[in-house]
């Protein structure tokens, strides 16, 4: 059935509303116009029928027979020089109204100049106002009325979703206005912390105390919760959503303030985002710092396509330097990250050379002639493989890409004394238990190893956990298989998790290198672990779902356990030691861990490259294990995961 049912003769009932509201804009304007040139010599006539209490003066309206004509001609001429007709009615508000209180004005003063001028007898002088009175009713009474008639059909005929709005301020009422023109959702009243609302009526409708939600989602029907809290911090929309995770209610957001702005964030609802969940509060960034690194210096980004990078460009970018240097081994990140950049700069009026090149870490020579060939004075180091279970299906690439290729961008920034080198790290490298953390804290101890040198190069590594929207993070994973029906899958019951969003990273990383006075290992403060299986608890109920549990079978989506993943914790660590201080901003620590001597790290190095030319990923692990303090190794099936490093054609290792 479309819009409206049959009735029982089978004739449409819906027929004669269906083509009214289907008709084009321009018969929409022309009944509009044909309505407004009937509505004002009708109120000519009321102007007379009320200052002479006569239902037909025609002794007075057959001296002034003109007027009845030049009224309506004139009127439609202001009516469409104001824009009323390029309204649209069923959206009509205060300003729409303003316009015909404006050309109801303007006629009635025209009508007594022309009176006037004219010389027209009997022309009582309160016909104007009361002609303007009259007219007012007619033409701004007439919309009004099809403005109330479209809503009551949608209303009538169209079923719309009961919601709730939280937040009874400008933002919601804006909310619940757009909504009533709309034919999905229908507000049906508010939510608000302050009490002093309670029990009062907003833009027509209750405004409820938040506690009552469980009452009100029954006896409403209520299948939506409408956050219009667009100023609110992150602490507070935590609170909020945790009191409303305890409901099976759907619930989106209106776009904050700064992402409308910025144009991050179109102005119609979405899903709540993770950020919400977790409640982290970003620190403001130390502008002094994000500038001395980059700011009239030529900076390049290794693994510029990457979550990370890419992030870390568009910050560097802002911050103006004198060059950008994309580095990026895959072309359609590259490709990608590039197009941004330029559209970024040209818009924000920015006079920032940027340069896209392909290449890989591994190719010293190229590295080399880059740095070389463009001055680089920064170098952000973020090229890497981190998806866990990949890297530990493949050693030699890990450690290939991760450590070798580490050093051969710091040693080719050695050389040509660029000034600072920062290694984007990981919570994995700290007593790591897979290949992609150990491989990680090689590529520390390489850049330790060379920071003992005595050069102008301040090398300095960053390590935090996971981000937030990263190619590899849960999150997106868990609201696929959400939208899927379920499950959703989680590794383990008790796995925790650090988490931060990439811009908030970025920030810090960038800050971070700039505090360096060589060989520092820097970490970031990452709040408090978050135990995944909640988070996927949180996401299954904000999206309006009942976890499925022994406790309640008839729930919607169920939680698994997979077990964990080859090299995987149940929870990161950030510290190896305990030895750490602060520094000047208060989301980043300064620790002191332990270096292996040059000498024993250089024969590690030289080792690791001959069992890689002999393919023996047995030795490759062993020599990982003696580089990296407390690596210990937890892949089951570890052999079966080493023949994966054997060359095609050979059956035995």
């Amino acid at each position: 059935m479309d819009l409206f049912d049959m009735d029982s003769t089978g004739v449409s009932s819906r027929s004669l509303h269906y083509r009214i509201l289907t008709l084009g804009r321009n018969y929409k304007k022309a009944l509009m116009v044909l309505a407004d040139f009937i509505a004002l010599p009708v109120a000519l006539w009321s102007g007379y029928a009320l200052r002479l209490s006569e239902w037909w003066p025609s002794a007075y309206m057959v001296e002034a027979w003109w007027l009845f004509i030049a009224t309506p001609v004139v009127g439609l001429l202001v009516f469409m020089k104001l824009g009323l007709y390029r309204a649209v009615v069923r959206f009509m508000g205060a300003q729409a109204i303003l316009a015909v209180f404006k050309g109801v004005v303007i006629l009635a003063v025209l009508m007594w100049a022309s009176a006037f001028f004219f010389n027209i007898d009997k022309f009582p002088r309160s016909v104007p106002v009361n002609f303007a009175l009259a007219a007012l009713v007619y033409v701004g009474g007439s919309r009004l009325l099809v403005r109330n008639y479209y809503h009551w059909l949608i209303g009538h005929y169209v079923k719309k979703e009961p919601v709730l709005i939280y937040g009874a301020g400008g933002s919601g009422v804006q909310l619940s206005t757009a909504l009533a023109g709309g034919g999905e959702y229908v507000a049906v009243g508010f939510l608000d912390d302050d009490p002093a609302l309670w029990k009062t009526t907003v833009s027509g409708m209750p405004v409820y105390d938040p506690t009552s939600i469980g009452q009100l989602i029954q006896s409403l029907g209520v299948t939506h919760v409408l956050l219009a809290l667009p100023s609110a911090s992150r602490s507070e929309r935590r609170r909020i959503l945790e009191r409303l995770a305890d409901h099976s209610v759907h619930v989106k957001t209106i776009p904050s303030m700064p992402e409308l702005v910025s144009g991050e964030a179109l102005a119609t609802l979405r899903e709540v985002d993770p950020e919400d969940l977790l409640g982290r509060e970003p620190v403001p960034p130390v502008e002094s710092l994000l500038a001395s690194s980059i700011e009239d210096k030529v900076v390049l980004v290794s693994g510029a396509g990457g979550s990370i990078g890419s992030e870390i460009c568009r910050q560097v970018l802002r911050n103006q330097p004198k060059a950008l240097v994309l580095y990026e081994l895959s072309e359609f990140a590259l490709y990608s990250i590039e197009q941004e950049l330029s559209k970024a700069a040209k818009a924000e009026g920015l006079n920032v050379p940027v340069y896209a090149l392909l290449g890989s870490v591994l190719d010293a020579e190229r590295v080399a002639r880059i740095i070389d060939r463009f001055g680089v004075q920064t170098i952000y180091h973020a090229a890497a493989y981190k998806h866990v279970p990949m890297v530990e299906h493949n050693v030699f690439e890990g450690v290939r890409n991760n450590a070798l290729g580490t050093r051969v961008m710091a040693e080719a920034a050695l050389a040509a004394g660029v000034e600072r080198f920062v290694l984007i790290s990981t919570d994995k490298a700290v007593r790591p238990t897979n290949v992609m953390g150990a491989t990680k804290r090689l590529a520390e101890l390489v850049l330790q190893g060379l920071a003992e040198r005595d050069s102008k190069t301040v090398f300095s590594m960053v390590r935090f956990g996971n981000v937030l929207g990263s190619s590899g993070s849960v999150v997106p994973l868990f609201r696929r298989q959400i939208e899927a029906g379920g499950p959703v899958t989680v590794t383990h019951p008790d796995i925790t998790r650090f988490f931060m969003t990439i811009p908030e990273a970025a920030s810090l990383v960038i800050q971070a290198g700039s505090m360096a006075k060589g060989g520092d290992v820097f970490v970031l403060d990452m709040g408090e672990p978050v135990k995944i299986v909640d988070l996927a608890r949180r996401m299954i109920q904000l999206m309006g779902y009942e976890v499925r549990t022994e406790q309640h079978p008839d729930g919607d989506i169920a939680i698994e356990f997979s077990g964990l993943r080859p090299g995987e914790k149940l929870y990161e660590e950030l510290l190896i030691g305990a030895d750490v201080i602060g520094t000047e901003h208060p989301k980043i620590m300064r620790a002191h861990e332990e270096l292996l001597p040059a000498d024993q790290l250089q024969a590690l190095l030289v080792q690791m490259s001959d069992a890689m030319a002999q393919d023996d990923s047995h030795q490759a692990r062993k020599l990982l294990q003696q580089a990296v303090s407390g690596f210990t190794p937890s892949s089951p099936n570890m052999d079966l995961l080493l023949k994966a490093e054997v060359p095609a054609g050979n059956l035995v290792h």
